[in-house]
């Protein structure tokens, strides 16, 4: 399950509320014994029960797999920050490296040029 989880969870609420709203007034207007509007009323709700049980399991799934893909997504970055930490690293070195055999040179010629 992909997506956002607070709004999926935000429908599934308002679902299952107007759902109990609809129910609960077509029994109360229904012409049927109480004995029977309960026996309807108690299947509907464990029928809802079930539903939100699903939805909940369904939503904690979705969140899940959204924390282990950002998890391997921080890792994977981390590892290319450091790759690209250590290659800084190298490219500074040899480009310190160069500068000094380049200013040793400029200070050779200079010298040269001063005696």
């Amino acid at each position: 399950m992909k997506g956002n989880g607070k709004s999926t969870a935000a429908g599934a609420l308002i679902l299952m509320a107007g759902g109990l709203i609809g129910v609960g007034m077509a029994l109360l207007y229904a012409p049927q014994t109480g004995k029977k509007t309960r026996r309807q009323l108690m299947r509907y709700a464990d029928r809802t029960k079930n539903e939100a049980g699903t939805m909940l399991r369904e939503i904690t799934e979705g969140i899940n797999e959204s924390v282990e893909d950002l998890t391997e997504w921080t890792s994977d970055l981390m590892g290319k920050g450091s790759e690209a930490t250590e290659d800084w690293k190298k490219y500074l070195v040899e480009a310190i490296e160069r500068s000094e055999k380049n200013l040793d040179k400029q200070k050779q010629k200079l010298l040269k040029i001063i005696r």
